[in-house]
């Protein structure tokens, strides 16, 4: 029974077969060489052409020759091959020993193969024709192999009874049908596995094709091309925050598809606005309004990705901004942005987790006054981001600029200038109103007739909506320019005005908060306000002033409109005014104080003008006469008590004395 083939000898007859089969070449045809064949590739051309060299003589090449040019085969230029180039005999005689080395190791080597079979059939005959096979052995074969050592004998197959042979067969069928039915088991295994594959596979791109509807973009990752990404973050924010907006969608053995974000923080982070006013937390923004809900579909987690990575790089530009912002009372930490706004009013920024309950350390007291102020700051810094985005969108659709070797810097968004800006001139404006509506109500308590108007945020002009520019653009844009409020009134008579600007601008070159004034006093057409104010505290005290020189000067028109005034019918009896009642001059009108000399007693009398935001007081006062300096005090009448009204900002109008009847009572001589 001939033994079974190896799997060597089993490679070896598939390639041989692959290579008898007939292959079509498709390549074109290769030109002829330059280098002339080999001597070997010459004999056995020669050899297979005309046979023997024994056939070939210098006489049958002559006559092929000529009698090929006789049939005009071959021309006399272009007969038989090219002539070859001359070469010296130097050259010659080294090409003749190079050649009878090459015919020598052909030959030598023809040699060494025929005495190796020769050899080998030697041997094998040698167990059977000793003597024979020895007259063809080599004499080195004989010395290293004895005779008889190789034979060859012809194997029958051995013959197996009839019992072996079925029992072979059952054998044989048992395995048969052992594997046929692990090859069962194993196609079953894989029908289920392929059918568990293709249910996920399906549930898989069914929720991929629900993210792409709901309209996310789904696109094939950069680094990982099969894989599956989808887009959730913004394009035209910075590089750093751009390319962490891709993450790829993997498919879990059942098919669900989670959201791979790389080394991105697991757990949800927003940005939380505290305002702080005298140490206690009185406002917080509302966490849960900037943030996608703990859903379990891919969508929410999408979402919360988004909203994540939004609020990682609103801090981020946060804290770029706030390092330039130093000379303008910004402070930073490691997690925490502040800065104060007004009189102990701050506002905090800083990241927490989206689940972190709202503490505070300093104190445990809290009000949520400004609540409101939080919510409205926190909803503002977005927007500008937003803004931003778009701007940088606009921006990349334009011509770029020429190619530079430097690099573009990267300017920092407007998020906390705008916020600072328009909370400051808030406080300004809310700071003036109510010390302005305060005053005006002491005023008017005091039977003056007055008020003033309020312009505030004028400077917003909401331009009408266009093709370039959205509503919320225009909007923004109008709080991203210098913040302008007005104030404008009578002071205590109508011929007294005067009109207040306030302007807030944190860029530079003069960032801060300024007041422009512009007065009209007819009484003192010299006092001119200063060119322009910043403190909130030397504002009051300018309006206290112009006050004040209106009140003196209203003073003194009421005692001399008095004087003047003719008496009617039903004052026959009574006395003159002008006898009783004094004229009143300001001396100095800057301090607030009127003297009138009595006609009477010669004495001088002094009226105190005293207002505050609080009260407003009207103080008299007698001194001594200049010409009765030494006079004893016996014989006189008794000093007659100072005079001293107030009217505060709480009392109601009408309920108190007028101002004029109290200058009026004022005014009475006296001896």
């Amino acid at each position: 029974m001939p033994s079974p083939l190896s799997d060597t000898d089993r490679q070896i007859n598939s390639a041989a077969a692959m290579d008898n089969s007939f292959m079509l070449p498709l390549r074109p045809p290769v030109d002829k060489r330059d280098h002339k064949d080999t001597l070997p590739v010459r004999i056995a051309q020669i050899n297979t052409q005309r046979g023997s060299f024994r056939n070939v003589t210098e006489q049958s090449l002559q006559a092929e020759i000529d009698c090929q040019k006789e049939k005009g085969d071959v021309s006399d230029d272009e007969g038989g091959e090219t002539k070859p180039t001359e070469v010296d005999a130097t050259e010659h005689l080294e090409l003749l020993y190079k050649r009878r080395a090459e015919i020598m190791q052909s030959a030598v080597q023809a040699h060494m193969e025929a005495t190796f079979a020769l050899d080998f059939l030697s041997l094998l005959l040698s167990k059977h024709v000793p003597r024979q096979a020895d007259l063809s052995m080599s004499a080195q074969l004989k010395q290293a192999i004895p005779h008889g050592s190789l034979n060859a004998e012809v194997v029958k197959a051995r013959q197996s009874s009839e019992s072996a042979k079925q029992d072979t067969s059952a054998v044989s069928r048992g395995w048969k049908l052992e594997s046929f039915n692990a090859a069962a088991n194993k196609l079953l295994k894989s029908a289920k596995r392929l059918e568990n594959e293709v249910s996920a596979e399906t549930k898989y791109w069914i929720e991929v094709l629900r993210v792409k509807e709901k309209g996310w973009k789904v696109c094939r990752l950069p680094k990982e091309r099969q894989a599956l990404g989808v887009q959730f973050g913004f394009l035209e924010a910075t590089p750093v925050f751009r390319d962490r907006g891709l993450a790829s969608l993997r498919r879990v053995d059942d098919g669900s598809l989670i959201l791979d974000r790389g080394i991105a923080p697991a757990r949800p982070r927003v940005l939380r606005v505290r305002v702080k006013k005298d140490g206690l937390i009185t406002g917080c923004s509302e966490l849960s309004r900037f943030m996608a809900g703990n859903g379990n579909s891919i969508e929410d987690r999408i979402l919360q990705a988004r909203d994540t990575l939004f609020e990682d790089e609103l801090f981020h530009e946060l804290s770029r901004e706030a390092r330039i912002m130093g000379n303008m009372g910004v402070r930073t930490r490691q997690n925490l942005i502040e800065f104060e706004f007004g009189k102990g009013e701050e506002v905090m920024f800083d990241m927490v987790d989206l689940d972190e309950i709202f503490t505070q350390v300093d104190s445990d007291t809290r009000s949520y006054g400004h609540g409101v102020t939080a919510n409205a700051v926190a909803y503002g810094i977005r927007i500008l981001l937003m803004y931003a985005h778009r701007q940088n969108l606009r921006r990349r659709k334009q011509t770029p600029p020429p190619l530079s070797p430097k690099k573009r810097p990267l300017p920092e968004y407007l998020l906390l200038r705008p916020v600072a800006a328009y909370l400051q001139h808030n406080f300004h404006v809310r700071s003036l109103d109510s010390f302005l509506g305060e005053v005006y109500q002491i005023l008017r308590s005091a039977g003056l007739e007055c008020g003033y108007t309020t312009g505030t945020f004028s400077s917003i002009k909401f331009a009408p909506k266009s093709d370039t520019a959205s509503t919320t653009e225009c909007l923004v844009e109008g709080f991203l320019a210098p913040l302008e409020s007005s104030f404008s009134g009578t002071i205590v008579t109508t011929a007294s005005t005067f009109s207040v600007k306030i302007r807030t601008n944190l860029s530079p070159p003069s960032p801060g908060t300024e007041y422009e004034f512009s007065i009209n006093l007819p009484d003192f057409p010299h006092t001119q306000p200063p060119s322009r104010m910043g403190l909130k505290d030397e504002v009051e005290t300018f309006i206290i002033h112009l006050i004040t020189l209106n009140l003196t000067s209203s003073i003194s028109t009421i005692t001399s409109q008095k004087s003047r005034a003719p008496s009617d019918g039903s004052s026959l009896t009574a006395p003159r005014p002008s006898r009783k009642l004094l004229e009143w001059e300001a001396p100095f009108a800057n301090y607030g104080e009127l003297l009138a000399v009595s006609r009477i007693s010669g004495r001088t009398k002094k009226l105190s003008i005293s207002l505050s935001r609080d009260e407003l007081t009207i103080r008299t006062k007698w001194k001594s006469a200049y010409s009765e300096p030494s006079k004893p005090i016996t014989g006189r009448r008794p000093e007659p008590q100072p005079l001293s009204y107030t009217w505060k900002s709480t009392d109601e109008s009408g309920k108190k004395l007028k101002l004029s009847d109290v200058v009026l009572e004022a005014s009475k001589d006296s001896r």
